[in-house]
């Protein structure tokens, strides 16, 4: 099941201004799995507030892939029931690519432990791949 999830711990993910919607991670909610997924917690909400949705995902570095486990919406999370590795460049949400490049890899690699991605996903290190 995914992991609760506080609006009051959100880390903003660094978007293009363009953008309508901001994103957040919520620190507490960020996993490695011993096969080294990536599992997290996102929220998007319009920058005039209102309404919210948060996603329930997981980021393999390894192959630049995500999936998606669960979505949050009207106070409820509701499975995905068609879950599947999908390759982040091929998505239209920039802002996996964002946290996947931001904090959560190094490479072909999740970063040495959650503090880490944290740390990074605050102060995003533009490093070369």
């Amino acid at each position: 099941p995914p992991p609760a999830f506080s609006e009051s711990r959100l880390l903003p993910i660094e978007m293009p201004p363009y953008m309508s919607l901001k994103f957040g991670i919520d620190p507490g909610t960020i996993t490695i799995t011993p096969d080294g997924i990536v599992r997290y917690v996102v929220v998007a909400h319009n920058r005039n507030g209102g309404a919210i949705n948060a996603f329930y995902e997981g980021v393999r570095c390894s192959t630049a892939e995500m999936k998606s486990y669960a979505r949050y919406n009207n106070g409820a999370w509701q499975e995905i029931t068609k879950q599947e590795w999908k390759r982040i460049d091929d998505l239209n949400s920039r802002y996996t690519r964002a946290l996947s490049t931001q904090g959560i890899c190094r490479g072909n690699a999740p970063r040495n432990s959650v503090g880490e991605m944290v740390q990074n996903i605050r102060n995003p290190v533009r490093e070369v791949q």
